[in-house]
């Protein structure tokens, strides 16, 4: 497969009298239907770019939407690398969790920033934000871009069931299309993920940018605390799923699994870490494989408190969705020696298929659950994989990862490279 060379892209938005930025400096309006306080790989993503794009000379304006009875905690700390513009927003039908930005104050965005010069625009997302985005980039004769953060043909049937897959599949595949053709690049987190896109029809440059980790991620937790807290045996086995409890990502394989490998290890626990749609439906199913004293739901747990301690107790991280378009909570994991096995399927399959620190699962419960036992009965591997797996981590670096996200802006825009002090040249590295 061959995708774009940033050098090679189309400047639109940059022809007849368009802003290019002078000295280098850029301003850029990064635009998302999800931000923290919700916690998932689109806000993970966005903090994580935040963060390292700003030390390259990036300045970045997210507008995103108001989560009623939030902290201002996020904002406040993002204020170093990002300002934060919240919108009014309303709910989300059969959707706690997420917010859905008034129309209203999005088309009014343009009125709002009239004192803001902005070079370009980033849309996170495909909803309500991706068309403001455009409308904004149009009106500005800015160029504007995207981020592909979720393979969503593969997960849409499982929330609007009363239509029939295919005719969903059909309409994500074409949805995806029209908006990717519109744009003048569109970045995704992995190949697999960029050649589904090719197959669907998109012919707008894609460029392969991961979400990297910076080196927070790399601070392990305290296994003992978490335990202790838990009540869970200093000595019993864990495998552990960290991630939103949705029907995507396939955490009922998992209690499959965990019904078929206790059978032989009578003590083993599956930990179960997140908030989701699909929480009622998991413990029904651990009550009906009779299960519910080998699975512990532990719901949310702040990323640099709880979960830290989580990741640390356990043996192995056990993974099963196939609708990743990254897995960076697989990387997540590595970044803290836990070694993982995980079905290898689509952007994940980056992660997994090099076997450093990470074993590719079979795709059946019981295979699956062959897999763990032997991991856990081999104490020396699961050494050997955990010091993999950080090693492998440690080249997921969010600040070069970074580095090619600006290198495509001003690819885009023929800006100048900016001059920066030594220090933060060799951070970028």
């Amino acid at each position: 497969m061959s995708l774009a060379d940033p050098a090679a892209l189309p400047r639109r938005g940059t022809e007849d009298g368009a802003h290019i930025p002078s000295g280098g400096r850029l301003r850029v309006l990064m635009i998302s239907d999800v931000c923290h306080p919700r916690v998932n790989g689109v806000s993970t993503s966005i903090e994580t770019f935040a963060s390292a794009l700003a030390r390259l000379g990036v300045r970045i304006t997210l507008v995103a939407p108001e989560y009623p009875g939030a902290s201002d905690a996020f904002d406040t700390a993002a204020s170093a690398c990002a300002e934060v513009l919240r919108m009014p927003s309303r709910a989300v039908p059969f959707d706690p969790e997420d917010r859905l930005m008034l129309w209203r104050g999005l088309a009014a965005l343009d009125r709002r920033l009239a004192g803001a010069d902005f070079d370009l625009v980033h849309v996170q997302t495909p909803f309500a934000a991706h068309y403001a985005g455009m409308r904004f980039a149009r009106k500005r004769r800015i160029p504007c871009v995207a981020t592909y953060h979720t393979h969503f043909e593969e997960y849409l049937f499982h929330y609007i069931r009363f239509l029939p897959r295919a005719m969903l599949r059909h309409a994500a595949r074409s949805l995806a299309r029209h908006q990717c053709n519109g744009l003048d690049a569109v970045v995704v987190p992995s190949v697999p993920m960029a050649e589904t896109l090719q197959s669907y029809g998109v012919t707008t440059s894609l460029q392969v940018i991961p979400t990297g980790l910076p080196d927070g991620q790399f601070i392990r937790g305290n296994g003992t605390r978490f335990r202790e807290q838990w009540g869970i045996a200093p000595t019993r086995k864990v495998a552990l799923f960290v991630g939103r409890a949705a029907f995507e990502k396939s955490i009922d394989f998992l209690l499959e699994a965990t019904a078929i490998a206790r059978r032989k290890n009578p003590h083993l626990l599956l930990v179960v870490a997140g908030e989701g749609p699909a929480l009622p439906t998991l413990r029904r199913q651990a009550k009906a494989l009779r299960v519910e004293d080998h699975v512990r739901f532990v719901g949310y747990l702040p990323r640099h408190a709880g979960l830290r301690d989580c990741y640390a107790a356990a043996d192995v991280f056990t993974f099963a969705s196939r609708t990743e378009t990254q897995g960076l909570v697989l990387l997540e994991a590595m970044a803290v020696g836990l070694p993982v096995l995980a079905i290898p399927e689509l952007g994940a399959a980056e992660i997994i298929a090099p076997a450093r620190g990470a074993t590719p699962a079979a795709d059946t419960p019981a295979e699956f659950a062959g897999q763990l036992l032997e991991l856990l009965d081999s104490p020396q591997r699961l050494s050997a994989m955990a010091g993999d797996a950080v090693a492998f981590a440690r080249e997921w670096d969010a600040d070069a990862q970074a580095v090619r996200l600006a290198a495509l802006y001003r690819a885009l825009l023929r800006a100048p490279t900016p001059v920066l002090d030594h220090q933060t040249v060799t951070a970028a590295r």
